[in-house]
Formats: C-alpha cells, structure tokens, sequence
C-alpha cells in the first residue's frame, strides 16, 4: 500500500470513530509551502514524506502556536502526548533538536511527530525513508517501520482496535479520542 492509501485509510477510520477530532485537521500543504521549507533546511523531503504533507499539513493555525514550547500540534492524535507535525513545527524541531550538535543525530532525520518539549518522537530518513524514534537519553532507533506507510498502517490498525472496543488505553467520548 502507498503512504497515500495508508493515509487515506488512517483518516477514513479517524472521521469514522472520532469525527470532532478529524474535523479539527487542517487541509494540505502546497508544493511552494514544501520546496520553501526544504530551502531553509537545507535538505530534500522524502518522497512519502512529500506526498503525506500535501494531503494534511498538520501544523495548528498561527493564533494556537504556544511560543513557550518546542513543538505545537494536535494533541491526542496519534496517541495521548504525542502528535504529527506539520510542516512549520517539522522545521523548527529540525533547526533545534535536542540531540543535534553530537552524534546522536543526523542531518537526514526528518521528525514527523513529536511531544511538546521534543524529547522524544519520530523521523523519517530523507535518504530511504525508513522510520525511526528517539527519546533524549536513549538511543535513538533506527529502521523501526521501513516506509511511512507501513507506520500509517500500524496507526489505523490502532484506531481499528480503538473503533471496536479493544484498545484499552483508549476510547471515544463525543467524537474525540480519549486517553486513560
């Protein structure tokens, strides 16, 4: 399955068990949104990674940015304290992670998801697209999912469970995930 398939199928079961939450996700990136972001970077997208964020950026509109933190995005997806980012907050966690600057982190590494302090998260590497996660003061993981789409399929497959019943740190309450 393509990472656009896996998407479709993550947001098609999002709308479906927790409707209030997938109406609060933002529209796509556009290709000048991208091509600026990689100038400032320095770096190329991965093709998945392009073809996710030109169907959801998920980056919070301005006015909702908490300056005080490293990274803003939707909370409760995909699960309770971590989130996707967009394409704003991908470029501000790259330009400042906390394991840049030592050996523990390569200029590659894309973060796609992340808690708010970004301590810990994943990435995906620009030169593969493999899937990795760190959390400060572990190793960092590498070559954890092989695509984003085999990652996305991982996450429908959780709201499948979620959707049915069987996800016991989960359920949904007024069309939102609920985190226990």
């Amino acid at each position: 399955m393509s990472v656009a398939e896996s998407w479709s199928r993550v947001m098609s079961l999002l709308r479906e068990h927790a409707p209030a939450d997938h109406a609060d996700l933002p529209g796509p990136a556009t290709e000048q949104m991208l091509a600026a972001a990689e100038e400032r970077m320095g770096i190329s997208l991965h093709g998945d990674l392009r073809t996710w964020l030109l169907q959801n950026n998920l980056d919070l509109p301005q006015e909702d940015v908490d300056d005080d933190v490293m990274c803003c995005g939707f909370d409760r997806f995909p699960d309770e304290g971590r989130f996707f980012l967009g394409i704003r907050a991908m470029e501000r966690l790259y330009a400042n992670h906390p394991l840049s600057g030592g050996d523990e982190w390569r200029k590659e590494w894309i973060p796609f998801q992340s808690d708010r302090d970004g301590w810990l998260g994943r990435f995906i590497d620009a030169r593969d697209g493999r899937l990795g996660r760190w959390f400060v003061g572990e190793p960092t993981v590498t070559g954890e999912y092989a695509s984003l789409a085999h990652y996305f399929d991982s996450v429908a497959e959780m709201l499948t469970r979620i959707g049915a019943g069987d996800y016991p740190v989960c359920s949904v309450a007024e069309g939102r995930l609920v985190w226990s």
